[in-house]
């Protein structure tokens, strides 16, 4: 696991950034594994400016999302699908019928979850999988419980969830209680993961990510059994790193 810690977010959005369009350079068809959240913000608007340049092509890429509330309308400015169109989608190059966010509102919540780890299976693996961090040390939407799944699947959201997304909705109440994500297994099986965690508040939760015990109770830890893991805090992040 190579760990670095930026002291400006430039550097941070730049070296995330950098690895993306390093991947994109040496593999046009790479398939991607993207994330929404407050982390991977900087990184995408560095892609876009980085594209505008022609740096970069998106065109012959592929890239799949975390996860995706269940019910929220795609439309929604708080989908995650509408959350990758505007960051990223709308400004790059990457062909839209080639980026797949899970779909909320299926019929049969279980079928697309299916689907959606036949998808990964026929086209992946993952070359590089973007991940964030909840505060209780989630990854995509996969709580901590006794135990965690592995493929696709409907996860209920813990309130301390629905509290921290509660900033991007009007109220609490709208915060949607599901979601599908993609499992824990699903995730490992990326070549390469790269951890993106700013501020200070998720402190706690890389430290027990990256140097605590690997625990179901700590679902981001077992990303310490990845054989290729690069994560990228800035300091607030990495306060509590003993190293």
């Amino acid at each position: 696991m190579n760990i670095l810690t930026f002291k400006s977010q430039e550097d941070f959005a730049e070296s995330g950034a950098n690895l993306i369009v390093s991947l994109l350079q040496s593999n046009p068809r790479a398939v991607l594994g993207l994330a929404t959240g407050s982390s991977p913000v900087t990184v995408y608007a560095r892609l876009v400016e980085m594209h505008r340049k022609g740096l970069v092509s998106f065109a012959k890429a592929s890239s799949y999302n975390l996860d995706e509330y269940v019910g929220l309308p795609v439309d929604h400015p708080q989908s995650y699908r509408s959350f990758m169109n505007e960051h990223l989608f709308n400004h790059v190059d990457i062909d839209l019928a080639r980026t797949h966010v899970p779909d909320g509102n299926a019929p049969d919540l279980a079928a697309e979850c299916l689907a959606y780890d036949r998808m990964l299976e026929d086209n992946g693996p993952v070359d590089l999988q973007i991940l964030g961090i909840g505060s209780n040390g989630h990854i995509g939407f996969n709580e901590p419980d006794a135990s965690l799944s592995s493929g696709t699947h409907v996860v209920d959201l813990l309130e301390e969830t629905r509290e921290a997304n509660a900033r991007f909705f009007d109220k609490l109440e709208d915060v949607p209680r599901q979601a599908v994500t993609m499992g824990i297994g699903g995730i490992l099986k990326a070549r390469q993961i790269v951890l993106l965690v700013r501020g200070e508040e998720k402190a706690e939760a890389v430290r027990n990510a990256l140097e605590g015990p690997i625990t179901t109770q700590c679902p981001a830890s077992l990303l310490q059994s990845h054989p290729n893991v690069v994560v990228l805090l800035d300091e607030g992040a990495a306060k509590w790193l003993k190293s």
